[in-house]
């Protein structure tokens, strides 16, 4: 393992800099110990760096450029991740607790991102609308300008690059508010925006706690569009602030996501299916698989094959996991830790049963054991987001009952139902309320397809075509023949 330097600056306006806020420390949960010190914004830094990503945006530098070559740049960022993924993980690893092969998961993904929107660049196109002989009419696409993106710090660099590559390809400018507990990784999205020859001011990366750098950011009268992912009361208070300067906003909040599974699915790739959907980066994202509403007739069974799959996993610091296997790092931190297992602790004294799993570990670090709980739908832990490695599992007779429980809680970002029958699943994913349905596998499409909720699960989509909207407005021309 190599070390890992002690103090991260910002990045402004292509210079590495301090913040005027002070330092934060960044932790290791794997131990606990310091990792490093990041530079930590104040309103001043934040100033700077939307008027960086407008001076930018005035110039036409970016906008300008043919889509095809702002496509190619867009493209050579997710080159870049590829070529230093093993220094990234690494970092990744240490400041966020999920295994090192996730981690190099996590980086490859982000490429994806460039790559795929890159593509896309020379894509956005407008459409003639016929008035008649007299007139010609049509529609063009122009970036909104600044785009104020706010990053969650479980996948600090995917969602990076989910929002960052969609604004590139589109000529937005953008400010990058990084994750106060996972910030150092974005340093690379500096490195790489300056090798392939972004001009100085087109992204600006920095770190600060969320009431300072991130109200200023959220609240700046020449930022044009934010993204922002996280929970559903800091996704209320940005969209307040963007909404006193009309501003739009894409909000991904909380989920509380439902698999419905049925007495004849395939139990065996389901659990398989469970290992992924609920233990993968300790549960802390926030479409995982956290309700599992099964059958009653199948309930006794799963539960047993659910216990062994989670009692097979080891728990240990990231570091340690460098191969993909039966292995899940630590959360993020000790305190999102202890209100993880303040909430198991709340379900069994509300009825629940643990049925494997529920305790702290007994080392350093931020570890909770896999955890799955036997619970009621009126349970708290089974209408709140506990983002950990915390499984619901509920019963069902009907499926109205299926889709009551399923559609019982505020939430709709995902939803699965698993069965061989195809009418039984169409009608689940129809009646289901999410804004998208897995059908007998968790997490099935990709970067290619759109992704967002429905409720407190906020507004707007990533991913797929639709996300180019995010940050492009529509211009109509209209010309009078003479």
């Amino acid at each position: 393992m190599s070390s890992i330097k002690a103090f991260w600056p910002n990045y402004i306006d292509g210079e590495w800099v301090d913040g005027g806020a002070g330092r934060i420390d960044v932790i290791n949960p794997g131990t606990g110990e310091k990792l490093a010190e990041q530079a930590a914004a104040d309103a001043a830094d934040v100033d700077r760096a939307v008027q960086a990503a407008q001076r930018v945006h005035i110039s036409g530098v970016l906008s300008g450029l043919r889509p095809v070559e702002r496509g190619r740049m867009v493209q050579a960022m997710g080159r870049f991740l590829l070529t230093h993924i093993d220094e990234i993980a690494e970092v990744l690893t240490l400041e966020q607790g999920k295994p090192l092969w996730e981690s190099r998961i996590e980086i490859e993904g982000a490429a994806r991102y460039f790559e795929y929107y890159g593509n896309q660049a020379e894509t956005v196109e407008g459409r003639s609308i016929p008035l008649g002989a007299d007139y010609f009419d049509f529609t063009t696409y122009e970036p909104y300008g600044v785009s104020a993106q706010i990053i969650p710090w479980n996948y600090p660099v995917e969602m990076t690059a989910r929002s960052l590559s969609a604004a590139l390809a589109t000529g937005n400018t953008v400010v990058i508010k990084t994750p106060e507990l996972t910030p150092l990784t974005n340093a690379w999205f500096a490195h790489a925006a300056e090798s392939v020859g972004l001009p100085k001011g087109t992204v600006n990366i920095l770190c600060g706690l969320g009431h300072t750098a991130g109200a200023a950011l959220s609240a700046h009268p020449l930022v044009n569009q934010i993204v922002f992912t996280g929970s559903v009361p800091t996704g209320i208070a940005i969209a307040t602030a963007a909404a006193q300067n009309v501003v739009p906003c894409v909000l991904e909040l909380g989920g509380k996501s439902a698999a419905v599974v049925y007495d004849d699915a395939d139990l065996d790739a389901f659990t398989n299916d469970v290992r992924w959907g609920i233990f993968f980066n300790a549960g802390q994202v926030c479409s995982a698989m956290s309700r599992v509403i099964v059958h009653e007739s199948v309930h006794s069974e799963l539960l047993e094959r659910l216990s062994a799959m989670a009692s097979d996993l080891v728990v240990q610091p990231g570091i340690e996991s460098p191969e993909f296997g039966s292995n899940m790092g630590a959360m993020v931190s000790e305190a999102q830790r202890d209100r993880a297992f303040k909430m198991v602790d709340q379900a069994i004294h509300q009825g629940g049963k643990a049925v494997i799993g529920g305790n702290k570990l007994n080392r350093p670090g931020a570890f909770l054991e896999p955890t799955i709980l036997d619970v009621a739908p009126d349970v708290t832990i089974a209408q709140e987001e506990a983002f950990a490695p915390v499984l619901s599992v509920l019963k069902f007779q009907s499926d109205e009952e299926a889709i009551r429980i399923a559609n019982g809680t505020p939430y709709g970002l995902v939803g699965g139902v698993f069965t061989k029958d195809i009418n039984r699943a169409t009608k689940v994913a129809r009646d289901m309320r999410a804004g998208q349905i897995f059908v007998n596998e968790w997490y099935a499409g990709g970067v290619e397809t759109p992704f967002g909720g429905y409720g407190k699960s906020g507004y707007g989509r990533e991913k797929g075509r639709e996300a180019l909207w995010n940050y492009v407005q529509t211009k109509n021309i209209a010309i009078k023949l003479a």
